[in-house]
């Protein structure tokens, strides 16, 4: 991992800001409209080098920090993409991230570069519908057989799964047990067969360029060799990048708020009402800059964590902090926006509605606000736990 000075950093900003507003408003207005993967935009992201934005140079990427890859995502959002261009290019950025720090020198050098290359998608399998955000409860199934595993059982809410070459896959490997119930799970580097995989697309509310699913699994055998790390000790891999993952989504609600300040700023100004323009009125005025000095607050909190994350320190509660602060400052600014733009906020020409849409996502994803107030309270303030 690299660290970058001011101007460095503004640079991959800039570098980043150019090549994402290459694809304007109505190229994500298109995806939304017809489902389709953002397969151009992914391509140009390749190109440019910047899907092995956070793996080791030694494996074809430019080992960046979570500062730059973080100003990276936060860009990609803010330029028109939301949602739908971040989580085409996130999943190339923090699922590897078990891979990069436990996987055998063997699968890295097997698996990464083709990551970073744009030439490998993968999936990242973990949640199910009876578990929910409690991890330990996962009831999808490893059985040891000669030479490998045989897994079966059901995810939920798994992204790329239609597209997808690979999938990174928790599943038990031990029975869970009270007194360590997080312990005996394994993270399994798998094929998506899908002779063994049946793939259902979820239908959702936004990010519709980016496919949901269900995933009933079969009898799927992985070898010994795609077994990530140690047997039984998943889960511990997986807390490697939820700091990361938590920092980042609170940057891309960032960059989705400020996209939306924007339109609704040069809405406010061009848009004339009783012969003024309807942002010389404070009830329009006021929730805009409101939502300024809160996005601009929540974007220091998540640089912060970034660093801290660089720096190898512990970074658990400004993590979450940033998180819960970049999805209510992103999801007001783009319901301020919603207001501002009246009824064309309907409008799909006007484009806020997707923002405001996609947005929404990142109050309930990856974890929920209250399940930040729930860590917060009981790891910070050292309050009972409710659960």
């Amino acid at each position: 991992m690299t660290t970058t000075d001011a101007s460095d950093l503004e640079l991959i900003r800039k570098t980043v800001r150019e090549l994402a507003r290459k694809y304007d408003w109505d190229y994500w207005r298109e995806k939304d409209k017809t489902h389709e993967y953002p397969w151009e935009f992914v391509k140009a992201f390749a190109d440019g080098g910047w899907l092995g934005a956070m793996i080791p140079e030694e494996y074809g990427g430019i080992g960046l920090g979570l500062t730059e890859a973080g100003v990276m995502m936060q860009e990609i959002a803010g330029s028109g993409a939301g949602m739908s261009g971040g989580s085409a290019i996130h999943f190339y950025v923090f699922p590897p991230a078990p891979i990069v720090r436990h996987a055998s020198e063997e699968m890295k050098q097997r698996v990464l570069p083709k990551i970073a290359s744009g030439e490998l998608l993968m999936a990242f399998g973990v949640t199910e519908p009876t578990a929910g955000v409690d991890t330990s409860r996962i009831t999808t199934k490893a059985t040891k057989v000669d030479g490998g595993w045989v897994i079966n059982g059901q995810k939920v809410w798994i992204t790329n799964a239609q597209n997808a070459h690979k999938i990174l896959l928790l599943a038990r490997t031990s029975p869970r047990t009270e007194d360590k119930p997080l312990a005996g799970m394994t993270l399994f580097y798998a094929d998506m067969d899908r002779s063994k995989i049946t793939i259902r697309e979820i239908d959702k509310l936004g990010r519709a360029a980016i496919d949901s699913n269900e995933l009933f699994i079969d009898g799927l055998e992985v070898a010994d060799t795609d077994v990530v790390g140690e047997v039984d000790k998943g889960f511990y891999y997986l807390l490697d990048g939820l700091n990361p993952e938590r920092t980042v989504v609170g940057l891309e609600g960032i960059g989705l708020g400020k996209a939306a300040l924007d339109l609704a700023s040069q809405y406010a100004k061009d848009r004339r009402v009783f012969d003024r323009p309807i942002g010389q009125n404070q009830a329009v005025a006021h929730p805009l800059a409101d939502s300024w000095i809160r996005l601009e607050a929540a974007e220091m909190v998540a640089m912060n964590a970034a660093r801290l994350f660089d720096e190898n320190k512990a970074c658990g509660p400004e993590s979450a902090a940033a998180k819960f602060l970049g999805a209510e400052a992103g999801f007001e600014a783009c319901d301020r926006a919603l207001s501002t733009f009246g009824g064309y906020a309907y409008a799909k020409e006007y484009h806020v509605e997707r923002l405001w849409r996609e947005v929404r996502l990142l109050r309930n994803a990856p974890f929920s606000q209250e399940m930040v107030l729930n860590y917060v309270s009981s790891q910070v303030l050292k309050l009972p736990r409710a659960y």
